[in-house]
């Protein structure tokens, strides 16, 4: 099957209505993408990869990264793609570890975009932009604000990485900042 973001959408979208869900993707692909190009590797495999990560969060949670496995099989996705899908749920609802670099950043950016666009919305600006990594992590301290972020898989993901905590959550707004229009992100 030739894998590429237009069937990528469309898969993502016959299993998830959700906006919020959609734009979650978004923003992961568009961190995926950057990591990609920073590394030297294909932005455009690492991009569907980051789309299709939680393909079955909606219909299906208490099954999260399972049934992804199987609907992705199914569709004679690549073995590489569902790997990855999987690890991504590593300690959380899988026990398939990343092992290659790209799953090392799915594992680290899935939770902290989450963070990042939340720490964007209380923002007066309602840009990431302008966005500081300073302010995510004054954000990150208060364990009340997004309270669902799971820190500790962020601070595991960068170790996985060898970057400080710091330096993923600047990685992962450069990201972000790409698709700043299309995630809603570009301010008002």
């Amino acid at each position: 099957m030739d894998m590429n973001r237009e069937k990528a959408v469309e898969l993502f979208k016959e299993f998830n209505t959700s906006a919020s869900l959609y734009n979650h993707a978004l923003a992961v692909e568009a961190v995926m993408r950057h990591a990609a190009e920073e590394r030297g590797y294909d932005p455009d495999f690492w991009g569907v990869v980051g789309l299709l990560h939680d393909i079955d969060y909606e219909k299906y949670p208490d099954e999260h990264c399972l049934k992804a496995a199987e609907i992705l099989r199914e569709r004679k996705w690549s073995e590489d793609i569902i790997h990855a899908v999987v690890s991504h749920g590593w300690g959380i609802c899988s026990d398939v570890q990343p092992v290659h670099e790209m799953e090392k950043v799915l594992y680290a950016i899935d939770e902290l975009t989450g963070l990042i666009t939340a720490t964007v919305l209380v923002r007066p600006s309602k840009s990431i932009m302008d966005l500081k990594v300073k302010s995510v992590k004054k954000k990150w301290k208060d364990k009340r604000f997004s309270a669902g972020v799971d820190r500790s898989i962020i601070e595991k993901g960068a170790a996985l990485l060898h970057l400080e905590t710091g330096e993923l959550i600047a990685m992962t707004i450069a990201g972000m900042q790409k698709a700043a229009p299309e995630l809603g992100l570009a301010g008002e």
